[in-house]
C-alpha cells in the first residue's frame, strides 16, 4: 500500500515485471473488457470471424484469377449497361455502391438519435436505412439476372475464364445475403423503436435494459461492416 499526493491510501497491487505484468495491466481495463455488454461483444466476435470468411472469399478469387491462363472477362463489359443507344460501363454498380454508402450515413444518424432518445427519428431513419438496403439487394437481383441471361454460369461464361461465374456468384450472393439479413433485423429493431419497447424495458428480443438503445448501435455496427466488405468487393472484383 502507497500513499497517494491527497493523502488516500493505494490500495492496488503492484504490476508484477515482464511479459506477466503487461498481461496483467491490459486484462484489468475496466473499459475495454468489463463495460462492454455481452450484446456489443458478441457482435464484434461475429465480425471478426466474418471477416476472415470475407478475407477467404476474396484470397481465392484473387488466386483464381492470377493463376488461370485463360484471359479474365473485362468488367467494363460484362457489367455494362446498355442505357441511351450506348453501353455505359459499371453504371448499375456505381449507383449500388452509392445507395449502399448512402445507407451507412442514415444508420449512423439513427444510432445518434438513439442516443439522444428520440424515438421516431432514430426509427425513420432506420426505415430508411432498410430501403436503401433493400433497394441494393433488388439491383443486385437484377444484375444476377442480366448476367444469367446472358450465359454466365458457375462453370462457364462467354468472355473468358470459367472461374469468373463461380467466384462471382460466390462472394456478391454471399454479401448480398448479409444485406438482407440486415434489412430484416432494422426493420425488427425499428419496429421496436416506433413502440417504445426501448423506453419500457419491454422484455422481448432484442430488447435492452429501459432507457437504452443498444441495440440500435449493435445493429449499426453490423450494418457498418457490410458497407465495409462491399468496398473492398467493390475494389477487388469489378475495378481490378
Amino acid at each position: 500500500m502507497a500513499e497517494t499526493t491527497l493523502g488516500h491510501v493505494d490500495h492496488t497491487a503492484p504490476r508484477p515485471p515482464g511479459l506477466r505484468g503487461f498481461i496483467a495491466d491490459w486484462s484489468s481495463d475496466q473499459r475495454a473488457f468489463k463495460g462492454v455488454s455481452w450484446g456489443k461483444a458478441m457482435m464484434w466476435i461475429f465480425l471478426l470471424s466474418d471477416t476472415f470468411i470475407f478475407g477467404c472469399f476474396l484470397l481465392s478469387y484473387m488466386t483464381a484469377r492470377m493463376s488461370t491462363v485463360v484471359p479474365w472477362p473485362n468488367p467494363s463489359e460484362v457489367f455494362a449497361l446498355h442505357l441511351f443507344g450506348q453501353n455505359i460501363p459499371l453504371i448499375l454498380i456505381a449507383i449500388m455502391t452509392f445507395v449502399l454508402i448512402s445507407s451507412s450515413g442514415t444508420m449512423a444518424m439513427a444510432v445518434n438519435f438513439g442516443y439522444r432518445r428520440d424515438r421516431r427519428k432514430t426509427a425513420i431513419l432506420m426505415l430508411l436505412t432498410a430501403a436503401l438496403g433493400a433497394t441494393f439487394v433488388g439491383m443486385q437481383a437484377f444484375e444476377w439476372t442480366k448476367l444469367i441471361s446472358e450465359g454466365v454460369r458457375p462453370w462457364e461464361n462467354p468472355w473468358g475464364a470459367a472461374q469468373f461465374g463461380s467466384t462471382f456468384f460466390m462472394i456478391t450472393g454471399f454479401h448480398g445475403t448479409h444485406v438482407t439479413i440486415g434489412v430484416i433485423f432494422l426493420l425488427i429493431v425499428a419496429r421496436k423503436v416506433w413502440r417504445g419497447d426501448y423506453e419500457t424495458g419491454e422484455r422481448g428480443f432484442f430488447t435492452s435494459r429501459r432507457g437504452q438503445y443498444e441495440s440500435v448501435e449493435i445493429m449499426g455496427l453490423y450494418w457498418h461492416f457490410v458497407d465495409l466488405v462491399w468496398v473492398f468487393i467493390f475494389a477487388f472484383f469489378y475495378l481490378w
